[in-house]
């Protein structure tokens, strides 16, 4: 079974796309196809099982609070000013 899609895209899009297409020989539409399906592909891969996805989560949070500075850091404009001014002052310097 198939299904007829539909689209409006702008010029500058289309001849990018006939470009695209051209290169390896294929209509547009065959292109679009083979890279819709290929990165459908590789979505999957990546999404996966659900049980993946919490693994992967989980090593993403444990990397949370892994680099110390030394000191506290927030939103204090007077610290970040002064952080900021040092900074350039040292570009300067000899």
């Amino acid at each position: 079974m198939s299904q007829q899609l539909t689209l409006e895209l702008s010029d500058e899009v289309y001849a990018d796309l006939q470009q695209k297409a051209n290169a390896v020989g294929l209509s547009i539409a065959e292109w679009i196809v083979a890279a819709l399906s290929h990165q459908s592909h590789g979505v999957s891969k990546v999404l996966g099982s659900a049980e993946l996805q919490e693994e992967a989560r989980q090593r993403f949070r444990s990397h949370a609070g892994a680099i110390s500075l030394g000191y506290a850091t927030g939103v204090d404009n007077a610290s970040i000013d002064a952080d900021l001014a040092r900074a350039y002052a040292s570009e300067y310097e000899g």
